[in-house]
């Protein structure tokens, strides 16, 4: 028979508290281990009051740990039973709040824009004034490694393929497309991770951009508001019609008990003015064509989403979580040109023709994504965990490039009249399990991936007859298409601390293959079979001090655009078309850094080396004497060395200066079209992002900002520097809680050149030079309302595959 002492089952009750204020912290995840050999005993969830209990325990050892989002974990070992009682009632447990999950409001005087970790640096999105009420490119544009040049490309590290998460899921998507939906004004931070392990995905050739975003406090609800109008335009270019801007969002918040809800939407009308001015001529035997041009290039542009989620949490153990996104953007390029179109023989020098015209080029696209996604996390006794998760996608894709030529000065009669119409249909859905265990000092993660992409497409050239009117077909520019990608992957990696080391290796394989089929031609099937290694390692001597080293290998996958082989009329003088046959690119990039944290603030510096193999380019060819083909091709090889830097100074209590900056070298080895034309340039390319910022008093900040970019080389010519200074003045009300925000964009007054850019290139045949001029000197007004305010991220899903043909 068993002592008395054995069968005696026991009841402990304790209570959890903040340590600053003493309150009890509701909610709080309490798990229960054996002291013996750590094994989970049990777990409860402590009340609105921060009490919890445990009942029917043996009398044995046992020690428990507390979980909350937003605090350091707790751990305490529970004391020996009394003899003659069964509960025991267990001293508070006062749990640290953690700092660096506190919002920029509740915090009083200057902190710190950047963070250096072992293989990222993270953004705080509210510490850059003039991207408030735009969005996580406005937010991007500050970053030490990322440039935005005048059309909006994006680039990191000087590369325009990277991946993007939302709060960590992967979105196979065109990443301006997904950053220009998401409201700066939700964004907790941004982490530019450079270095990725290996259970990420390994799309995007220079790395991964993680948006996180605001989600309300614990046994709390939330409320964020924001509106945003711009005063009429200073300069309107003389366009067809002025811009609008104009937009609002909202996020609500919900966590109690169990449950944790967000919902949150936005619309954003952010039209452009300007012009562009441009020359193009073509040699073709003895014939020289020149066709330079001038007027408009504007563009009407907005977009407008929905997002939702819901997370309940039945114990510590089951977890799970939906998620629920709605977005449509449109985007409208007007370009109204004057042509003088004149064709020279190179022998005689006599002019033998020549004309001028008036074309108006109209590109429309619009995206149209619905998407949901459903996650399971299941926690086990011996700490390790499960996560199976999946989504599903489908994107309506459309565009429609209107192109006419009229007969100047009168612009009365047409001379040529086309339509180019498309519908580029999507499903995708993606499926994955990953399993994580606590070995040693470290962690094991393990998991596997399935993606599937499906999308036709219908591309159609029509051509007005002049006669009668009607628009008629042209079957050698139209045409349809079908895509197909399938991707297993499994990886494994392992990773943890020891003394004053970080560290974390692994290793990911992927197979892959990818079927193009266009009606006329033969199916074009890749299949591809990739190992993908990371390593990680970080050491802090102390004192501040922390160095670091990673190494990754990653692809850059093809798109629709760039695989379709029929042309598609961009506008007078250009047809635009990809290659079946394209290939995708393959990167290897390592890097080394140091970082530094001071009194008055931190530094950071890094260097890296990146490879690519079948390096993408888009580059020009003659398809007749007054139009050029731009063509998406595979350009051999492309090396580049680079260092970055970035720093944060508190000069004084209220002067506060950030720059981040990013030098490299880059260099095309190779040739085009099948190795027919030879490619051998480089070039040192730097950019500059940097603000001040003054506390005038405790409500009024005023920040000047400088986006700077040098010119660089392409595959067959140069881009030219492109600048964009800001000025943002801020005054906050009702204890913070109310803020307005004057913003002044583009700041040129004539005397900059700011917010242009000019794009060149030439080859044997040809030569084109355009200059891209944007609207500047943009006044705009946000206004900010927060209720309870939000801070760490919300899971609301972002799309998946579709935004990526945009």
């Amino acid at each position: 028979m068993a002592p008395a002492w054995a069968q005696r089952q026991m009841t402990v009750t304790g209570k959890i508290t903040d340590k600053q204020s003493g309150r009890g912290l509701p909610y709080v995840s309490v798990a229960l281990y054996s002291a013996a050999d750590s094994t989970l005993i049990n777990g409860v969830l402590a009340d609105d009051q921060g009490d919890f209990r445990f009942e029917k325990l043996a009398v044995a050892g046992y020690y428990l740990e507390m979980q909350l989002m937003g605090y350091h974990n707790a751990r305490m070992a529970l004391p020996a039973f009394p003899d003659g009682t069964s509960t025991m009632a267990l001293p508070p447990v006062a749990m640290l709040a953690d700092e660096r999950l506190l919002n920029a409001v509740d915090v009083k005087g200057n902190r710190e824009s950047v963070e250096s970790q072992i293989d990222r640096q993270v953004y705080r999105a509210g510490q850059f004034l003039g991207s408030q009420g735009g969005t996580a490119i406005d937010v991007l544009r500050n970053t030490a490694s990322v440039t935005v040049n005048s059309e909006g490309d994006i680039t990191l590290r000087g590369s325009t393929g990277f991946l993007v998460l939302v709060n960590g899921k992967p979105v196979q998507t065109e990443p301006s497309v997904i950053l220009s939906q998401i409201p700066a004004n939700s964004i907790e931070h941004i982490e530019v991770i450079t270095s990725p392990s290996a259970r990420y995905d390994p799309d995007g050739k220079s790395g991964i951009i993680n948006i996180t975003t605001k989600v309300a406090g614990r046994d709390s609800q939330s409320l964020v508001l924001n509106i945003q109008g711009g005063v009429p335009s200073i300069k309107t270019y003389h366009n067809l019609k002025a811009p609008q801007r104009f937009g609002a969002d909202a996020a609500w918040g919900l966590k109690a008990g169990k449950w944790e809800v967000n919902v949150s939407g936005n619309y954003q009308r952010n039209d452009i003015a300007g012009r562009r001015t441009g020359d193009v001529n073509t040699t073709l035997g003895d014939i020289f064509t020149s066709f330079p041009s001038d007027g408009e290039r504007s563009l009407k542009r907005y977009n407008y989403t929905t997002r939702a989620s819901v997370t309940f949490t039945a114990d510590p153990f089951h977890v799970l979580s939906a998620g629920l996104y709605k977005g449509y953007r449109f985007q409208s390029r007007r370009a109204d040109l004057v042509y003088h179109n004149s064709k020279t023989n190179i022998e005689t020098g006599a002019n033998v023709g020549a004309i001028t015209y008036f074309n108006s080029n109209v590109a429309q696209k619009s995206n149209d994504v619905t998407l949901g996604n459903l996650d399971y996390t299941h926690r086990f006794a011996n700490q390790s965990e499960l996560v199976l998760s999946g989504l599903i996608e489908s994107a309506k894709l459309d565009g429609l490039t209107t192109n006419i030529n009229l007969a100047e000065p009168d612009r009365d009669r047409t001379l040529q009249h086309s339509r180019n119409p498309s519908e580029n249909p999507l499903n995708a859905y993606r499926v994955q399990g990953d399993y994580s265990v606590p070995i040693g000092k470290g962690k094991l993660e393990t998991g596997y991936q399935y993606r599937n992409q499906v999308q036709k497409g219908i591309f159609q050239y029509l051509d007005q007859n002049p006669e009668s009117g009607e628009f008629v077909l042209v079957p050698q520019f139209s045409s349809r298409t079908r895509v197909e990608n399938h991707i297993h992957s499994v990886y494994g990696q392992y990773g943890g601390k020891a003394g004053k080391w970080a560290y974390s290796g692994g290793l990911r394989y992927e197979y892959a293959t990818r079927r193009f089929e266009a009606a006329g031609t033969g199916p074009r099937k890749l299949e591809l079979s990739n190992f993908f290694p990371s390593a990680q390692l970080q050491y802090q001597p102390g004192h501040g001090w922390s160095v670091k080293a990673g190494y990754t290998r990653r692809v850059q996958r093809s798109t629709t655009n760039e695989l379709n082989p029929f042309p598609e009329r961009e506008h007078s003088e250009t047809l635009e078309s990809g290659d079946p046959d394209i290939l995708p690119e393959f990167i290897g990039q390592a890097e080394v850094g140091a970082a530094k944290e001071f009194e008055k603030g931190s530094a950071f510096l890094t260097a890296y080396h990146q490879r690519i193999k079948n390096v993408v380019n888009r580059v020009n060819s003659v398809y007749n004497d007054s139009i050029i083909n731009r063509i998406y091709t595979n350009a051999g090889r492309a090396i580049s060395w680079g260092m970055e830097a970035g720093s944060t100074v508190n000069l004084a209590k209220w002067w506060q200066l950030y720059a981040g900056a990013n030098v490299y070298r880059y260099k095309i080895e190779g040739g085009l079209f099948r190795n027919t034309v030879d490619v051998n340039t480089s070039s040192l390319v730097y950019s500059i992002n940097a603000n001040t910022t003054f506390r005038l008093t405790h409500a009024w900040q005023v920040q000047w900002a400088i986006n700077y970019l040098s010119k660089r080389v392409t595959a067959q010519g140069e881009d030219s520097r492109f600048v964009n200074p800001s000025l943002s003045v801020k005054k906050t009300f009702l204890k913070g809680k109310l803020a307005a925000t004057l913003q002044w964009q583009s700041m040129d007054f004539g005397l900059l050149d700011a917010n242009q850019q000019r794009i060149t290139t030439w080859g044997k045949e040809f030569y084109t030079t355009t200059n891209y001029i944007q609207e500047t000197d943009i006044f705009l007004i946000n206004l900010s309302y927060n209720l309870n305010q939000l801070t760490k991220k919300a899971k609301l899903p972002a799309s998946e595959f579709g935004d990526r043909e945009f």
